[in-house]
């Protein structure tokens, strides 16, 4: 047949086969089978209808395949809507800077609510839901790796400020902001969120992002002050920042863990819908890159391509450098506290401490040049490349933590088969 039959009618006669089927025992079981095989085969071929033709000729003599079309895009439809549930994280990120640059002025006006202060509040709260108490003892367990990052954070990362201070750029704004998003403590909200997604240890993503931020409210000073203002006093609005970090960090981290203990539901509920819970976070960190990139927006088309685009890869350098060094430096301290029982070596500590360790803080970054008073070059040049480093980190862990979920899944099923 040209077509393809979609459903079939089979209408036996039953004249027929009702006494043929009686008449079975009287004869030999070979011949019966043989009998009935080939009666049924006649009672088939005669009435067999087809329920819709699948081959329509229009006015115009051509057939029409409306069920295969239909067929196509399903066919289509689905791997896409894999594709998208499979890169949520980055493609939001994406979508975000899209949208940034394409229409400004909704991202401004969610600037003037702090819309960006409210979605650090939600990711905070998320990971409060679905924080289990075990994985708080785990951070416990893991605290000689919680102590490496804080000083990575904090004293290590800080000095390749010196190394960027060597490059020649014009406006040398570009590359005095770059060093200064070099002594800033890891981010508020998108550390935690990769973690989270990758399966790692969360809760001491956690503790690596509260506690070196508190404490950087304090060092950061000095860092600046040693590392570029060169002996320059630089100061830090300490009472401000630990208000807001203490309202967006701990205050919501604390409310969400009470509502998970306090209310069996929620816990059930949360953990039956943790990927829910990760797109949803998700949602709330590509609001950051979609308001930055609003309100940076006309500073960005100021800057010639050629030297915007320099300073994009100085970011990507940058993070890229401090990955490369968090990750030899873990595996170094594996291989000589104790190999495969140490702490560094399990792939959860190591995870979150190489997410959260290589990334740096824009908020606290603007709140510091806002501070400077154009001691170190006009402010809106040095936040426009830590803009840009800021979305790089981010993008490039997500690729990072997504490649991780693929082998992971890939390896499982191997296991599997």
């Amino acid at each position: 047949m040209a077509g393809t039959i979609h459903a079939l009618i089979l209408t036996p006669r039953p004249a027929k086969s009702l006494p043929f089927a009686l008449r079975i025992p009287h004869f030999p079981s070979k011949h019966a089978a043989f009998r009935f095989n080939f009666q049924l085969s006649r009672s088939i071929s005669r009435p067999v209808k087809a329920c819709q033709q699948s081959d329509q000729i229009d006015g115009d003599g051509k057939k029409a395949h409306k069920d295969s079309g239909s067929v196509k895009g399903l066919s289509w439809a689905k791997p896409l809507s894999n594709f998208v549930a499979n890169n949520f994280l980055p493609l939001a990120l994406v979508g975000g800077v899209a949208l940034g640059m394409a229409n400004p002025s909704l991202g401004c006006l969610a600037d003037t609510y702090s819309l960006s202060k409210f979605s650090t509040f939600g990711i905070f709260i998320i990971s409060g839901l679905t924080l289990h108490t075990g994985e708080i003892v785990a951070a416990a367990q893991a605290w000689p790796a919680g102590i490496f990052g804080l000083v990575s954070i904090l004293l290590f990362t800080p000095y390749f400020s010196r190394i960027i201070l060597q490059l020649q750029l014009q406006p040398p704004e570009f590359v005095r902001g770059l060093a200064i998003f070099c002594c800033m403590p890891t981010t508020l909200s998108s550390g935690v969120a990769l973690a989270q997604l990758a399966g790692a240890n969360s809760a001491l993503a956690l503790a690596l992002t509260v506690i070196s931020n508190l404490l950087g409210i304090l060092i950061v000073p000095f860092s600046i002050s040693k590392y570029i203002a060169g002996g320059v006093g630089v100061s830090v609005p300490t009472k401000q920042l630990f208000k807001s970090l203490v309202l967006t960090l701990l205050i919501p981290l604390i409310l969400g863990k009470i509502f998970r203990e306090s209310f069996r539901g929620v816990a059930d509920f949360v953990d039956q819908n943790r990927n829910l819970f990760s797109k949803i976070s998700a949602v709330f960190l590509s609001l950051v890159p979609w308001i930055q990139v609003s309100r940076s927006r006309s500073l960005l088309l100021m800057v010639k391509p050629p030297v915007f685009l320099v300073a994009i890869g100085m970011g990507v350098l940058l993070h890229l450098i401090l990955l490369v060094f968090n990750a030899l430096a873990l595996k170094s301290i594996s291989a000589v506290s104790g190999g495969s029982r140490s702490v560094f070596s399990k792939k959860e500590n190591a995870i979150a401490v190489l997410l959260v360790a290589s990334q740096k803080t824009l908020p606290v970054m603007v709140a510091v040049v806002e501070q400077l008073g154009g001691a170190l070059g006009e402010s809106g040049l040095l936040v426009v490349p830590c803009v840009a480093a800021h979305l790089n980190q981010i993008i490039i862990d997500s690729f990072l933590v997504n490649f991780w979920l693929r082998k992971d899944l890939s390896t499982h099923s191997t296991k599997v088969s």
